[in-house]
């Protein structure tokens, strides 16, 4: 009897590693896939031990844009390059460990250690005092570059910008929300990425709601990036860490002085724009605050426009300031 036992556990635990080493496989396939309909187009930086990857385009001064959880800096680049903000010099980048860029062992996701990697960024590439164009949690992080380092910078433009504390974990969030490094590590190199790359239909739906996707999202808009183990790794260190840093950093928005602005779709199923852009506008003094009706969390897609002459409007006093 006990070594039919004994059997019967030693042929579960084939069957068991049989399975993770499938979906291992699997992870790695999904992640090549990935890595060639959609290569690095940019150059790499050092800093810190974080390799950080970014794309630019066209002369003048500078307008840095930062993307938002879960993104890489095709949400800009696809949207917004291209010619279509002439007069600057444009620059996008893939966050730490985002994209093609690569966050340093240790180091941490919280929003000041973010703020503090873009104004070494900043300094490496030597901008002048740049625009910042944040999206989502790219719009918090931009805001709290203005709190801790506003000398780096000439102004700030949130779109659909997360910008209030939430009470507890979002339900959407919470299948993902892994505070254990291991467990992190684990479920990112089997599970994760078969499973998102199963519901990207719905998950794509939610996030660009109520618009379609755009059609060339997965390649040119960067979608298949995300399907890598780093990525989601990384992106739910970011999810873990940002709710530790924005109860404080509310707190002191009233302290950024510097040309500002701000928009939101009324339709943003992610963020609403009454919590994150209404509540929030008369916090900054002369924030130039707009919403687009009808229009998802990627008003940069869909209102194309309207967000690159709020872009310009902003540039033009940032800069003249």
């Amino acid at each position: 009897m006990t070594s039919i036992l004994l059997w019967l556990v030693v042929l579960l635990l084939i069957a068991v590693l049989a399975v993770a080493g499938w979906y291992v496989w699997r992870t790695q396939a999904i992640a090549r896939r990935a890595e060639r309909l959609v290569p690095a187009r940019g150059r790499f930086v050092e800093i810190d031990g974080n390799r950080i990857h970014y794309v630019e385009e066209g002369e003048g001064r500078p307008i840095l844009f930062v993307h938002g959880f879960g993104g890489t800096l095709h949400h800009f680049r696809h949207p917004l390059f291209g010619g279509r903000i002439p007069g600057y010099r444009l620059i996008a980048i893939d966050r730490p460990g985002a994209g093609y860029s690569t966050r340093a062992p240790g180091a941490s996701a919280g929003l000041p250690a973010q703020a503090a990697l873009i104004a070494k960024f900043i300094d490496k590439l030597g901008l002048e005092r740049p625009l910042v164009v944040g999206h989502s949690l790219g719009g918090m992080i931009t805001l709290t570059v203005a709190l801790n380092h506003p000398e780096k910078i000439s102004g700030i433009v949130l779109v659909s910008a997360l910008t209030r504390p939430r009470e507890g974990i979002p339900p959407e969030m919470a299948p993902i929300y892994i505070t254990s490094p291991l467990k992190r590590w684990l479920v990112a190199n089997t599970v994760a990425i078969p499973a998102a790359l199963k519901v990207a239909p719905q998950t794509l739906a939610y996030v660009f709601g109520p618009q379609e996707t755009p059609q060339d999202y997965m390649t040119e808009g960067g979608g298949e990036l995300g399907l890598r183990p780093g990525h989601f790794y990384n992106m739910v260190a970011d999810l873990v860490s940002v709710g530790d840093d924005m109860p404080a950093l509310a707190k002191r928005f009233e302290e950024i002085d510097m040309p500002a602005g701000m928009v939101f779709g009324t339709a943003d199923k992610v963020l609403d724009w009454r919590e994150h852009g209404e509540t929030f506008a008369p916090l900054i003094k002369g924030l130039d605050f707009e919403t687009v009706e009808g229009i998802g969390h990627h008003p940069q897609y869909w209102a194309r426009e309207q967000v690159i002459a709020l872009i310009r409007r902003v540039a033009e006093k940032a800069f003249a300031a």
